[in-house]
């Protein structure tokens, strides 16, 4: 049912300041059609009346659903880019505007009013660098569904003409079937037809784009936000983008993100950074001062005074993982000290090592 509220918006619509349509789609005046048909479907479920409560929410999916019926037009989009809105209405007449509902339930193949179903989500394991872990990041990345056929709709046919009432089942889905029991006795019962499968209404010409099977292959362009410091194996939900039916609702594009596994350099454990680095025995023995290169690009030194043993594990505070959600905070480094020994000593090397660990002799006079 239609709120009071929404039949408002309706009238403020038609006489506040036109938008700008691709802004209001939040696309690119180049845009496809399939960047277009993407942003609507994103953007209509995400104010639909029914499911956003926000007080703007019921004219921003007005707002919307016009936009789309311009854009996915190609006359109408045509004159929108040459004359502007005022050019549009001129060409349309003062015709009457589809209802952005009609639109919306046109757009879902009807079923989304009704439909109770829902598809399948897919689940990724996403690999990305420590790096983009430790500084955030965007990265683009694609992934092949199926998405309801742009010609038809999801209805399979080349033409709504072309969807007939089923003749079997009179537009029930169902027959009525009688089984004899015993002599003179019969039993009714309901099975689903098996001329439209139990959809009510049969197909006299295919659709020429999808042959019939209401959903064609595509790949999809997505941008995975890396937040800073987020938390191995943390998901990150794209509601609705999973493959489409005209029978059920799409699932969710569900990403697992870890970091990837490289041998050696960072590692991980939730806040804390772990780094193995490698001395010789000379700055193991005597000290040393030494750059090593963080994750974000820049230059963090290591100082050690005095005798380093080997395993001995350095803390530097504050320069770990950030914590996630709050950026600001880091836990700690760990470095682990590795002490290469040399392969051999020349003569010259061993005499001054046994001159510099040699016990002195003892002084004292036997008894």
């Amino acid at each position: 049912m239609i709120s009071p509220t929404f039949l408002v918006v309706l009238f403020l619509v038609a006489f506040v300041a036109a938008a700008d349509f691709y802004k209001v789609l939040d696309v690119d005046r180049s845009a496809s059609e399939r960047d277009i048909r993407a942003a609507y479907k994103r953007l209509s479920k995400k104010f639909h009346p029914d499911k956003n409560k926000a007080p703007d929410a019921e004219e921003k999916f007005v707002e919307i659903a016009r936009a789309y019926e311009v854009l996915s037009d190609q006359e109408k989009r045509q004159i929108y880019d040459r004359h502007g809105e005022e050019g549009l209405k001129a060409h349309e007449g003062g015709q009457h505007q589809p209802n952005p509902f009609d639109v919306f339930s046109s757009f879902f193949g009807g079923h989304h009013q009704q439909q109770t179903r829902r598809g399948p989500s897919s689940l990724t394991e996403f690999e990305v660098s420590l790096a983009d872990i430790y500084q955030g990041a965007s990265i683009d990345f694609m992934i092949k569904k199926r998405i309801l056929c742009d010609h038809c709709r999801g209805s399979g046919a080349a033409s709504d003409g072309d969807i007939h009432t089923c003749t079997g089942c009179g537009g029930s889905g169902v027959k009525v079937v009688k089984q004899q029991i015993f002599p003179g006795m019969f039993a009714q019962s309901q099975v689903t037809c098996n001329e439209c499968n139990g959809q009510g209404k049969v197909v006299k010409k295919q659709c020429p784009h999808c042959h019939g099977n209401k959903v064609v292959d595509h790949t999809a362009h997505y941008t995975l936000e890396v937040t800073r410091g987020m938390p191995e194996g943390h998901e990150v939900i794209f509601e609705g983008e999973a493959d489409e039916s005209p029978d059920w609702e799409a699932g969710d594009v569900i990403l697992r993100v870890r970091s990837k596994k490289e041998k050696g350099g960072w590692r991980r454990k939730e806040t804390s950074l772990y780094w193995k680095q490698t001395i010789g025995v000379d700055e193991a023995l005597l000290g040393f001062e030494r750059n090593i290169t963080h994750l974000d690009g820049r230059n963090l030194q290591l100082v050690r005074k005095g005798v380093t043993q080997p395993g001995f594990v350095q803390v530097i505070k504050g320069e770990g993982m950030p914590v996630f959600g709050r950026p600001d905070v880091k836990g700690d480094l760990f470095v682990e000290y590795n002490v290469i020994l040399p392969v051999e000593l020349s003569l010259e090397t061993r005499r001054k090592l046994t001159e510099a660990f040699q016990q002195p002799s003892s002084t004292h006079d036997e008894l």
